[in-house]
């Protein structure tokens, strides 16, 4: 079945209301729509996010500095609602003028910097502390190479199959098909990449994986927009050993729980390591 054929109109006009599920945080213009102080608290890392995928990405490294002994990465993590506009207050603005999670400012050095996109945020924290980042040359491109494929592909699978298969206000044939064919695609990348190596570097473990994990690995496991069975996430076999084995570390399964709001077990902030006792 075909969706009824649409016509741009000769200038697109903005319809509030319009999109679906994040209707109400949707809008054509950039900026703050309101004054809100950004909180800080007593660690030099200061993080403002959610824990969706993007969000999961940098409180998992976070977590497995600390889990490598790394002290210096203890980090505030504070709320972001996004479904309540939050990412729109005029602090937040100040670190990510582009108004999405995560963000974050690190107080360690002089003026403090600021820091959004969620691959920029893994790169400086792996600089910073020279950790999950391969020494060399060769390495460090592959490691970048698996990063910004990952930056570059999963808005396909966010924005766009998990937008039009999970929360349009309607189901249209053409773009479920298209996003699955393409999300299909990138999935078949991956399991042949993954059949030849134990993580996305090879035999180490780095922000590469970091990064994949919460969008890709987390989709073959059935946690993300119900749709395992739909993109027949079982016969991508290597993307679920390597998704099952990064499920299993603790600092994986922490990083996971700061900032989230749903579910059984929930972890609105997180100030120390003493928050995971709940």
């Amino acid at each position: 079945m075909s969706e009824a054929p649409y016509t741009p109109p000769k200038v697109w006009q903005w319809e509030q209301g319009s999109g679906g599920k994040f209707a109400n945080i949707n809008r054509p213009v950039a900026g703050a729509t309101h004054e809100k102080e950004r909180p800080v608290g007593k660690h030099p890392l200061q993080l403002y996010s959610l824990a969706t995928p993007n969000g999961v990405k940098v409180t998992i490294l976070l977590e497995e500095l600390l889990e490598a002994g790394i002290k210096e990465a203890e980090y505030d993590a504070w709320l972001i609602n996004i479904m309540e506009g939050d990412q729109f207050g005029s602090g937040f603005v100040e670190v990510n003028p582009n108004s999405k999670i995560p963000a974050m400012m690190d107080h360690t050095v002089n003026p403090p910097q600021r820091l959004f996109e969620s691959g920029s945020i893994l790169k400086y924290l792996a600089e910073k502390f020279n950790a999950f980042i391969p020494d060399t040359d060769s390495g460090k491109a592959e490691c970048f190479n698996w990063l910004f494929w990952q930056m570059g592909s999963a808005p396909i699978l966010g924005g766009g199959f998990g937008h039009f298969y999970a929360y349009a206000p309607e189901k249209f044939e053409y773009p479920i098909n298209r996003f699955t064919m393409e999300i299909k695609r990138q999935l078949d990348v991956l399991d042949r990449h993954l059949a030849d190596n134990r993580y996305m570097c090879g035999d180490d473990y780095s922000i590469a994986d970091m990064a994949i994990y919460p969008w890709y690995g987390v989709l073959v496991q059935g946690g993300l927009y119900d749709a395992a069975e739909f993109i027949e996430a079982h016969t991508y076999t290597n993307v679920r050993r390597w998704a099952d084995e990064l499920a299993a570390r603790p600092a994986v399964q922490r990083g996971k729980l700061v900032n989230c709001t749903w579910g059984d077990v929930q972890l609105p902030e997180r100030h120390s390591a003493d928050d995971f006792n709940l």
